[in-house]
């Protein structure tokens, strides 16, 4: 696992709020909450438009190897009140929290009651700040 991750200015101001609004909401999932908070604390902020289209953002859709059973999956990062449509994956998740600011190429790791997951970046296929800068 890498030391530093990158998040957007506006993703990191929106998961702040929303680590905030679920413990004074006193949430059942302070869990989550202590690892996304973790992950904050650890990221880079970056503005939208400086960000690299192959960076794992919010509502990034991506293609996500596992390195132990070889399946390839897609899932999208999003907001834990956004639609759960296909492959939609919550932030709150504890994959979804893991994959977070990564890059194409890089391993995620992170501890699973069987043991330790580990998942590579093959793909961003959409990024949101991509898109918009493109346009």
């Amino acid at each position: 696992m890498r030391n530093r991750i990158y998040i957007t200015s506006e993703d990191f101001d929106r998961l702040c709020r929303l680590v905030r609004g679920r413990r004074a909401g006193h949430a059942a999932d302070h869990g989550y909450l202590d690892m996304l908070e973790g992950e904050l604390d650890r990221a880079e902020i970056v503005e939208s438009h400086t960000i690299p289209p192959d960076v794992v953002t919010m509502n990034s859709e991506v293609r996500l190897k596992d390195l132990d059973s070889g399946e390839v999956k897609m899932y999208r990062l999003v907001f834990p009140n956004q639609s759960r449509g296909d492959h939609a994956v919550s932030i709150l998740a504890p994959i979804g929290t893991a994959m977070l600011g990564y890059r194409v190429g890089d391993v995620i790791e992170w501890p699973v009651p069987k043991g330790l997951r580990r998942l590579q970046v093959l793909d961003v296929v959409s990024q949101p700040e991509s898109a918009a800068v493109a346009s």
